[in-house]
């Protein structure tokens, strides 16, 4: 069984998210954007805001009696967004210690490489290990309504994660990192008859377009905060959400599941799903729900109505959360 030493706090700060909003009161364990831009001597112009875009990157810091560990949770969109949120918020890049990709989309990886420039360019020039999937690298694109596929963006081979300043760490299983403080999963079993991905997603691995709905390459992001329970962090939930919280409760037996943050994939095709995954998320009894990037203000108006708004806190562009 993984043992995770626990963290005495988490601070999660949002660097990429498809959400700006700093203006909705929130609670005392989130600080909002403009608050922290303040702090740092904003004046108020379009250049000292945060930028909003598709797609995801999470900067979590665990602290401990002993240390602090800076991770990195996927990338964003593109690099000139990262750095300028980055920038904005005063973050020590420096501070980042190791870096994952949760799975081969544009969305997440194409941040990547920009992030790792500025890392390294903090720290001497020390490589960051970068998790990733070995099932990431192929072509990938969508389906569309007349049978032609709109191609995505390609995720960085390992040797061109190297020459960005990575060492890539690519693996199927499951491990911990940071003194054991992250762990970053394996596989993530398709368990649920809702949970079935999107119908239109597609890859190429050299035998033509073949459906992809379930990107079997996601993997999600665990800590334990001590006197809490387990902190999941799902980046697009592409296994399904249910999904992904039954494989961490299996991976650590006994452990009480504290909060999950990520996004859910319940927009589009998938809100069908809405309904019986939030009947689904009642069995965990999560303390806290922090839904964004591509959850939709559907399963968001439904976890709220659901779970109520203590609960379920949505996370935007900027924020911080201490946990």
């Amino acid at each position: 069984m993984t043992i995770l030493q626990p963290a005495e706090r988490i601070d999660i700060d949002v660097l990429a998210d498809n959400v700006s909003d700093s203006l909705s009161s929130t609670p005392g364990f989130v600080t909002r954007e403009w608050t922290r831009l303040q702090r740092r001597g904003m004046r108020l112009s379009g250049a000292a805001l945060c930028c909003a875009t598709h797609g995801l990157a999470l900067l979590i810091t665990a602290h401990t009696p002993r240390a602090t560990h800076g991770f990195l949770f996927d990338g964003g969109l593109i690099g000139p967004v990262f750095e300028h949120n980055g920038v904005c918020l005063g973050v020590a890049f420096g501070a980042i210690e190791a870096a994952m990709l949760s799975h081969g989309h544009w969305d997440h990886a194409g941040g990547l490489p920009r992030a790792l420039g500025l890392i390294t360019a903090a720290n001497g020039g020390r490589a960051v290990p970068l998790y990733l999937h070995p099932a990431m690298f192929g072509r990938r694109g969508q389906r569309q309504p007349d049978g032609g596929v709109l191609p995505s963006e390609r995720v960085p081979t390992p040797q061109e994660w190297s020459e960005f300043g990575a060492e890539p760490i690519v693996t199927t299983e499951p491990l911990t990192c940071l003194d054991d403080l992250y762990y970053v999963s394996g596989e993530i079993p398709r368990l649920t008859p809702y949970e079935i991905g999107v119908a239109n997603q597609v890859r190429d691995d050299g035998a033509g377009w073949q459906p992809d709905p379930f990107v079997m390459d996601e993997r999600f992001l665990a800590l334990h905060l001590r006197g809490k329970g387990l902190v999941v962090f799902s980046a697009c939930s592409h296994a399904g959400i249910v999904n992904v919280l039954q494989q961490a409760r299996a991976s650590f037996p006994g452990m009480k599941l504290h909060a999950v943050m990520g996004g859910l994939h319940l927009a589009g095709a998938t809100e069908a799903a809405i309904p019986e995954t939030v009947r689904g998320l009642a069995a965990f009894d999560l303390d806290l729900i922090i839904p964004g990037h591509c959850t939709g203000w559907r399963a968001l108006h439904a976890l709220v109505a659901a779970f109520g708004e203590p609960r379920v806190v949505p996370f935007a562009v900027g924020k911080r959360f201490s946990l």
